[in-house]
């Protein structure tokens, strides 16, 4: 990123899809979880595996956003 391309607006917008996407997927991770946990009676396992599912799935999607940011593309 060049000297006069850098504005602090960016930066903020940033990092607030960044902390967006990794709240957002953690949490639909951990209620999908609980709601199959409640459905079959299999208390923690899904919760679990929600959970982890959920922030692997906002790690990836930050990495993606953080490279698309660097490039300059615009999706």
């Amino acid at each position: 990123m060049r000297q006069h391309e850098r504005h602090p607006f960016r930066a903020i917008g940033l990092m607030t899809a960044i902390s967006s996407q990794l709240v957002g997927s953690v949490l639909v991770g951990i209620f999908g979880g609980r709601f199959v946990d409640e459905r079959f009676s299999t208390e923690p396992l899904f919760l679990v595996i929600g959970l982890l599912l959920g922030l692997s799935a906002g790690v990836y999607a930050t990495i993606r956003l953080i490279r698309s940011f660097f490039s300059g593309e615009e999706k």
